[in-house]
């Protein structure tokens, strides 16, 4: 069977529940409030979402070795129309296949790791306040010291799932989500950083445990990306009980033939 599009939102939710820790960014993006964002390509059982919320749309398509050459046939067949730049998060080898149509520097390797141990969270004194549009500026202001760079929309504010610590009227830590459906019972952490004047103090530790106490009653699974290099996070999550489930690759594509 060809590539193409897929509208039904049950048939993705099917195919997608094979794995939901790996496909948890996806499953979530089948909520409404992202789902206007999405597009869906399918191929046979393998599917690949394109994320077009952001200036920049994101690329995921993941698969367990398994079913990789599959998934690569798809990526061969919706190559051709996907946009002319993008952010891709890929398994490992997928991107070889795109290098026919797409200048593709070398990429970051990621570690999806997934919340498999909460008991280990009660070994932490969770702290925080929910951030609201408000808090807004702030945040902003926080990121551009501590996380310059990061990938945050303001409408993860909407979400509800943001958790701030200030220091004297200052926000100087924060834990935030890329994804939240309670609907699809999954949620990603995101956007977690502290200032780097206070950092070695916990903050980032505690700001965790307490958004995760927030989402725990709405959701099965609580999963992250965490770059492979970034050991002290790595130790961070594992120490909140967070396990390695999986590893991807975050890369930029510009088509060749662009001028």
């Amino acid at each position: 069977m060809p590539v193409r599009a897929e509208h039904d939102r049950a048939t993705l939710a099917a195919l997608l529940r094979r794995d939901p820790v790996l496909h948890a960014y996806q499953l979530g993006d089948l909520d409404d409030f992202f789902w206007p964002y999405t597009s869906w390509f399918r191929r046979d059982d393998e599917v690949a979402l394109l994320y077009h919320g952001v200036d920049e749309p994101v690329l995921i398509a993941l698969a367990p070795p398994q079913r990789r050459d599959a998934l690569a046939a798809l990526l061969t067949d919706l190559a051709p129309v996907l946009p002319a730049r993008l952010y891709a998060h890929l398994s490992p080898g997928l991107a070889q296949v795109l290098r026919r149509w797409y200048r593709i520097p070398d990429g970051a390797a990621h570690h999806r790791m997934a919340l498999t141990d909460p008991a280990r969270l009660a070994g932490v004194v969770p702290a925080g306040e929910p951030l609201g549009g408000a808090d807004l500026p702030a945040l902003r202001a926080l990121y551009a010291e501590a996380y310059p760079g990061n990938f945050f929309d303001a409408r993860m504010l909407d979400t509800g799932q943001y958790v701030g610590i200030r220091r004297d009227g200052t926000l100087v830590a924060v834990a935030g989500v890329h994804v939240f459906s309670p609907a699809y019972r999954v949620a990603a952490l995101g956007n977690v950083t502290t200032h780097p004047a206070v950092r070695g103090q916990g903050l980032a530790a505690a700001a965790v445990a307490a958004l995760c106490a927030r989402l725990r009653p709405h959701v099965g699974q609580i999963v992250l990306n965490v770059r492979a290099d970034n050991q002290p996070a790595v130790r961070l999550y594992e120490r909140l009980g967070f396990t390695r489930a999986a590893d991807f690759g975050e890369h930029r594509l510009t088509r060749l033939d662009l001028s």
